[in-house]
């Protein structure tokens, strides 16, 4: 990408924040995502804006983890979303930019092709990542740094088709493994019980001895959730998202839609999201979740400024 971002310069004498733009997509088993960000430098500290958030639920993951490919019909689409994206990003004129494909591109056997169209198609470069390399850029966003170091943190990210858990103790990382429970899959009966259990299992195992634990989560659902609760910037108790989970999964997809002004796309799979939230704090006990309301998108335009600062002091 080029690069005319605003350089430092001065008012009256007065030294003015550096801001570098960065773009990133986040391609996700439920939706994909554009996010547009500011990245400005105030008494050396680095503030993150975001410009623009673009979300489009093109449910890749429905095709791969039934058929274990993308559909002709989704395949035109995303081709679609992301010449649209691949425009954005030129017009926004980031420093950088990162597009990362998740859960539904590592299973889809026509995903690296779909990849080598685009990029045959508008220029965009989009690259598969592993499970690691997922919870390694949902961890970059180091929302850790801004809590009690002298407390233990189970860090949980709920996608479509898979789940990432980072475990924190006294700041430091102890643990991050990558799972495929997902929503999408959940929806689709493809979470087997011996590989439920053993993800409860392994949760128990980690946790035991960094009582007491309180969760970090992240994804669209849980964002939702805690916008649903009103709880501001107070963390969402266990027995709250419980209520919240009894009251939706009594009712039909459409009743969630009429009730609560859920989307399609949501009124699905939020009920899955919040049982494998809640199984997961009760497999930790864990009785309370913050929700910084950040993703994968934050984590790549974070690491992306780590690397570009870190260059430049080359």
């Amino acid at each position: 990408m080029s690069n005319p971002q605003e350089r430092p310069a001065s008012l009256n004498g007065k030294k003015l924040p550096r801001l570098l733009r960065y773009a990133a997509i986040d391609i996700g088993s439920n939706a994909v995502r554009l996010l547009l960000c500011n990245a400005v430098e105030e008494h050396e500290e680095i503030h993150y804006k975001k410009s623009e958030l673009i979300r489009i639920p093109l449910r890749l993951g429905m095709d791969v983890f039934q058929g274990g490919k993308i559909s002709a019909k989704r395949s035109q689409d995303f081709l679609k979303t992301m010449k649209a994206f691949k425009l954005l990003i030129d017009v926004y004129n980031p420093v950088a930019y990162r597009a990362c494909a998740t859960a539904a591109f590592r299973e889809a056997s026509n995903g690296e092709e779909l990849l080598r169209l685009v990029r045959r198609e508008c220029g965009l470069k989009i690259e598969i990542i592993d499970g690691k390399t997922e919870a390694e850029l949902i961890y970059a966003n180091h929302v850790e740094e801004h809590l009690d170091k002298n407390k233990n943190y189970l860090y949980i990210d709920v996608g479509g088709g898979s789940t990432e858990i980072t475990l924190f103790d006294s700041g430091q990382c102890l643990d991050s493994q990558s799972f495929d429970i997902g929503t999408l899959r959940w929806l689709n009966g493809q979470v087997k019980k011996e590989d439920w259990d053993g993800f409860k299992m392994w949760i128990r195992n980690i946790s035991e001895n960094h009582h007491p634990l309180t969760a970090i989560g992240t994804g669209g659902n849980i964002n939702k959730i805690f916008r649903m609760v009103g709880r501001k910037d107070k963390p969402l108790p266990f027995l709250k998202l419980k209520e919240l989970y009894d009251e939706m999964k009594v009712h039909t997809i459409e009743d969630r839609m009429e009730i609560w002004g859920f989307s399609p796309d949501r009124a699905d799979v939020i009920v899955p999201a919040a049982k494998i939230f809640l199984s997961i704090m009760k497999a930790g006990q864990i009785e309370e979740i913050i929700v910084p309301q950040i993703g994968l998108a934050d984590g790549i335009v974070h690491q992306l400024n780590e690397q570009y600062r870190q260059s430049m002091l080359v």
